[in-house]
């Protein structure tokens, strides 16, 4: 059941007779078509190089740093440098999403960000953000912001914003959000990654906002955002359609980074019809392996977020940009530091996950499929991945640029979203979209676009039915793997033979398809109880990999040692003390951070 959203939605006005205004320039070279010609697409501009510098830290989540700081960094847009014209969109697809008036902010207190404060006060003429936005004060010389709705007022000491951003309420089913741009023009949704928030985008707004209606979101808990944990992609996507419902947003224009082009990917696989075109940057049908994500929860459940924002600068950037501009390196950092602990690791649960390889054909949206060609984390492999099974889907691969293309080469990426973004909604393919009622309930079998990694809805009854053994397989298999770990499912599967096959299918059928797929208790208390039943009975050749289970099942080493100091005084010290050693060497492994 959706819940109100933060803001009560006005009356929707006139679609735009439009689409978006061609922006004058001279033309620029066009995505190549799929599999035809080289894939690069040569950035205007020396890499590296900005068009103007970043504004100053805002508060709640830091903006981008201060130019003068960074050495090297250009003071000034480049003078040789001509923005991309886009043609305007033409025919019955021409996107004409509703006027969205300007709506006052709720006096309802969010959850401020540990980033540090600006001190300047609001411009004459422009209204502060909302009690949770986070404002992005402008340079001197910064290009001038479009003018569009605006947040609502609070303090005379709160800093200005261009643009008003919104706030979500303490309810998980919404997102934090600000608009920049006309508030007549199509709709363009852009999406963050792990780690960031809105600000890794800014870059782009300057351009992209002359032609579109610019709507931003925070994940939850980044950015000063209420730190409401979604469990899976295809939550963050039900709580980004609950937001747009309830701004009057119902087909849009849609480019994400990383998780957010996952959330992008999801929503054009069970609401085609909200999807106008779609932009997937640094992203991939699946991210890595599950262990590896569950790993990462792992060591920010026992460090915190530190060893991850210590290593997001070699990860998100390519060495010589690191080197070159310390103050965004430094800013990259402090997002992730100022993000929710728990909502990471909800998030890194979610991508270990998702896994959308066998539906990408059903993915009926034009595409463009951006990667950095130093990319590491989801680099051109994986973006071939989608150019190949996405049927109407382009490569553009972006040099000297890496996991955040967007920050580190900003004029490359704005160019290219522009392009696709004014070409693909020329064609009305909106016909051979099926238009699906929005439901609650399950789907039923013969839907053609079957939801992908989603939540069963809260009145489902999953348990009112028992599973047929072929259920209680495949689902004892699926827990199996989450609990225990890829790795050591395929190991063991690896060295079954004919003799020992039946009672592997046993365990995975009986031990983990039936006892441990029971809501009865959670898998934390399974962990517990199993770690227990492991020391009592001396079978402690099984102990190591239910004390990685139960690291990956949110117990902590501190939780994990009273369990066995528990033991200890039942069960007997010497079988305490073996598993204490047992347990004390998957511990170092699991829970120490990467060099």
């Amino acid at each position: 059941m959706s819940e109100v959203s933060e803001t009560t939605p006005q009356p929707v006005q006139a679609p735009h007779p439009g689409g978006p205004a061609p922006h004058p320039g001279a033309p620029h070279q066009a995505v190549p078509a799929p599999h035809q010609g080289p894939d690069a697409v040569p950035a205007p501009g020396a890499p590296g190089s900005f068009p103007a510098p970043y504004p100053p830290f805002g508060g709640g989540a830091p903006g981008f740093p201060e130019a003068a700081v960074a050495p090297g960094f250009p003071e000034a847009a480049q003078p040789g440098r001509t923005p991309l014209a886009p043609p305007a969109p033409q025919g019955p697809f021409a996107p004409q999403p509703p006027h969205i008036a300007s709506v006052p902010q709720t006096a309802e207190a969010g959850q401020p960000g540990p980033g540090p404060q600006a001190a300047s006060a609001p411009q004459a003429g422009q209204a502060s953000p909302g009690p949770q936005a986070t404002p992005v004060p402008q340079a001197a010389h910064a290009a001038p912001a479009p003018q569009g709705t605006q947040g609502g007022t609070q303090g005379a000491s709160a800093p200005s914003a261009p643009q008003g951003a919104q706030a979500a309420t303490g309810l998980p089913r919404t997102l934090q959000y600000r608009f920049d741009g006309p508030e007549d023009a199509p709709v363009l949704v852009i999406g963050p990654s792990l780690g960031t928030t809105w600000h890794m985008w800014d870059r782009q707004i300057p351009e992209l906002s002359q032609h579109w209606r610019i709507f931003r979101y925070d994940l939850p808990g980044h950015g000063g955002a209420p730190a409401h944990a979604a469990a899976s992609v295809a939550e963050l996507g039900d709580r980004l359609l609950a937001t747009l419902d309830g701004l009057g947003v119902q087909r849009f224009g849609y480019a994400g980074c990383s998780i957010g082009g996952a959330v992008g990917a999801d929503l054009a696989l069970r609401h085609p019809h909200r999807v106008a075109s779609l932009a997937l940057v640094a992203s991939s049908p699946r991210f890595g392996t599950a262990d590896e994500f569950r790993q990462r929860g792992v060591i920010v459940r026992t460090n915190g977020l530190e060893p991850m924002a210590r290593t997001a600068p070699e990860r998100w950037f390519t060495p010589g940009f690191a080197a070159a501009q310390p103050a965004i390196v430094e800013w990259a950092v402090q997002m992730v530091r100022t993000t929710d602990p728990g909502c990471y690791i909800a998030a890194c649960e979610a991508l270990a996950a998702f896994d959308i390889r066998g539906a990408l054909g059903r993915i009926g949206v034009p595409t463009l499929v951006l990667v950095g060609a130093e990319d590491q984390v989801t680099g051109p492999a994986e973006a071939r991945t989608l150019v190949a099974g996405i049927p109407d889907a382009r490569l553009a691969l972006v040099p000297g640029a890496s996991h955040l293309a967007p920050v580190e080469q900003p004029a490359a990426v704005s160019d290219l979203l522009l392009m696709h973004f004014s070409t693909a909604w020329q064609q009305d393919t909106s016909a051979a979209i099926p238009v699906l009622p929005h439901i609650t309930a399950p789907a039923a079998p013969s839907t053609p676009f079957v939801p992908v990694a989603e939540i069963a809805p809260a009145a489902a009854t999953p348990d009112a039915v028992a599973p047929t053994p072929d259920d209680r397989y495949e689902q004892g298999t699926k827990v199996r793997r989450e609990v225990l770990g890829d790795a050591h499912v395929d190991a063991v599967n690896d060295t079954a033979d004919a003799f020992t096959e039946d009672f592997q299918e046993l365990v995975t059928r009986y031990a983990w398809g039936e006892v441990w797929s029971r809501d009865g208790l959670d898998r934390r208390t399974r962990s517990v109880i199993t770690l227990t039943a492991l020391v009592t009975s001396g079978h402690l050749e099984g102990l190591a990999a239910h004390t990685r289970a139960a690291l990956r099942n949110g117990l902590t080493p501190a939780e994990i040692k009273e369990v066995l100091l528990q033991t200890a005084v039942y069960c007997g010290i010497p079988a305490a003390g073996a598993a204490f050693a047992v347990a004390q060497k998957v511990i170092q492994e699991e829970t120490t951070p990467p060099a």
